[in-house]
């Protein structure tokens, strides 16, 4: 089964080693035909030095690396 890849921006990287993405998604409503933005955050294992606030990133689905991360940074 492929790994999932989903495409985010940085919202946090106060933690070592981690970092936390925010990834928007559109769809369009089934009755109201209004396109609507949902966005959930993600905690990614990443080196923090390289990135910054505002950075656009990549992220892949992992295996478990802590309680909370299940992604990794990939670019």
């Amino acid at each position: 089964m492929p790994k999932r890849v989903l495409q985010g921006t940085i919202v946090s990287t106060l933690n070592k080693d981690t970092l936390t993405v925010s990834v928007e998604r559109r769809f369009k409503h089934p009755v109201l035909k209004k396109t609507i933005r949902r966005s959930k955050k993600y905690r990614a294992h990443g080196d923090n030095s390289s990135y910054k606030l505002g950075d656009i990133v990549k992220i892949q689905e992992t295996a478990p690396i802590s309680k909370t991360k299940r992604w990794e940074v990939i670019q």
